[in-house]
């Protein structure tokens, strides 16, 4: 029986690593859960898994919580507050980690799962972005297995050779061809993205995703950070990975060797298969997925992405190349613009004007990279990003 902490547990990708866990009871325990603040299904998950631990980031919600797992006759231990979900992550108890917390607040429990030699399942592409190499170097010293979660990196993983180390690059491998669905806003005009509302940038049009992570997707940032965090975990450059919209999503991502051979990895839009395929690895199981029809499927269609119309991918491409503290500053700024789009105090055509005047005002502090450093440079980009909000304007309905 293997033990599995899910950090980020009443997200999309917790709930759906759960839905994953609930078919292999045989297999699998859970044995830890954390959560920001949604108490309420926290609770009933650890009615249905009984965890030793669970974590919640506001401390002011562990004691209610706490009272109500013991009145329903549960030993679980609640933790809260600062270090609360690092603790979780680093239970020898849990060999298997999934890293599901949206943000750069997963950044220090992805971190203690890589320092702790866990098999870290990381969906948390922010803490990737942010600090990469310290996670690679952590995972290398302690023997951890980084298996990636997001489904185009992990439909990469599965194209790459099996002696493949994550970091380096890839014996024979020519290009990395990243694909993109493209987003709820891919026919409009360039005019009608600047007011388009937060409720229509959250529809997507394939996939079921948190509120940040689908606003993401609409900007096409979500590529962007897809392709800084691809470079990082496959050790290629930026200029050998190349986006490429394919609105079906079926195609997954595709790896390009220099004989010319090109690997895909295609299935149904469903978090549970790379989820399962994580937690099998080097084997399979059962995701409880919807098998691909390609008969019904019947077209493929591929066409480049515009970067005029969509320039939060083209500004992350750039902190690509810069590398050092630039992919840093471009999740911090876009998450500052992300939530400030969410709570109407800014337009959607004003996510990359921020993103990108927090960047062309950056001032690298140099050094060399650790913890701190990139911890310093994350709040310095927000302070900067929060400076260059506009007074709070509402955005009208568009591209409906």
């Amino acid at each position: 029986m293997i033990g599995v902490a899910v950090l980020g547990s009443t997200g999309s990708i917790g709930e759906s690593t759960l839905d994953v866990l609930r078919q292999h009871r045989d297999r699998f325990r859970v044995v830890a859960l954390s959560a920001q603040r949604n108490v309420e299904l926290l609770l009933t998950q650890c009615l249905e898994f009984a965890p030793d631990c669970v974590a919640v980031a506001d401390e002011s919600l562990a004691a209610g919580l706490q009272q109500r797992l013991r009145a329903a006759g549960l030993g679980t231990e609640v933790l809260a507050g600062e270090g609360a979900t690092e603790t979780l992550a680093a239970l020898p108890s849990a060999p298997y980690v999934m890293a599901a917390i949206v943000g750069a607040a997963g950044l220090r429990s992805t971190l203690a799962a890589a320092q702790s030699g866990k098999r870290l399942m990381i969906a948390n592409k922010e803490a990737l972005v942010m600090a990469g190499p310290l996670v690679l170097e952590a995972a290398a010293r302690s023997g951890a297995r980084i298996i990636p979660i997001d489904s185009e990196h992990n439909a990469i993983f599965q194209c790459l050779p099996d002696d493949t180390r994550l970091g380096e690059p890839p014996r024979g491998l020519r290009r990395i061809l990243l694909t993109a669905s493209g987003g709820p806003f891919r026919n409009c005009s360039a005019e009608a993205l600047q007011d388009v509302t937060p409720e229509q940038a959250c529809a997507h049009p394939t996939w079921n995703m948190g509120r940040k992570i689908s606003v993401d997707s609409a900007t096409l940032m979500n590529k962007g950070l897809e392709l800084i965090e691809a470079s990082l975990l496959f050790g290629v450059p930026a200029r050998q990975i190349e986006v490429v919209i394919h609105r079906q999503s079926v195609i997954h991502s595709l790896v390009e060797y220099v004989d010319g051979s090109v690997l895909a990895q295609l299935g149904s839009p469903d978090m549970r298969t790379p989820i399962a395929q994580a937690l099998a690895w080097p084997d399979r199981l059962a995701s409880g997925v919807q098998f691909l029809d390609l008969l019904q499927v019947a077209r493929l269609d591929f066409e480049p992405p515009d970067l005029q119309r969509f320039p939060c991918l083209r500004l992350a491409m750039e902190a690509a190349g810069a590398g050092g503290e630039m992919p840093t500053v471009l999740s911090a700024a876009n998450e500052v613009a992300v939530a400030a789009f969410l709570e109407g105090r800014l337009n959607f055509g004003g996510i990359p004007e921020v993103i990108g005047g927090v960047m062309n005002s950056w001032v690298s502090h140099g050094g060399k990279p650790d913890l701190q450093s990139v911890l310093d440079a994350d709040t310095r980009a927000r302070q900067l990003a929060r400076a260059l909000l506009p007074h709070a304007r509402q955005p009208r309905s568009a591209c409906s």
